[in-house]
């Protein structure tokens, strides 16, 4: 399982959307639209999941964390 993640467009810096898939699931989905707050500029993004990725690193690190 990883976070889908997307690029904030004011900042560029990547923002996790609460979402959580394994990467080959997401790959399989048909395009949706969604809505995210972005913790670096306060503002809410619209976004496309053609536009987002699914960063499996960070979840990995804490379940070896742990």
């Amino acid at each position: 399982m990883g976070m889908i993640m997307v690029r904030c467009p004011n900042t560029g810096r990547s923002i996790e959307t609460g979402m959580e898939i394994e990467a080959a699931h997401f790959q399989r989905m048909p395009v949706f639209f969604s809505r995210t707050y972005c913790p670096h500029c306060r503002l809410h993004h619209e976004w496309f999941a053609a536009h987002a990725w699914v960063n499996e690193t960070r979840t990995r690190e804490s379940s070896e964390l742990a």
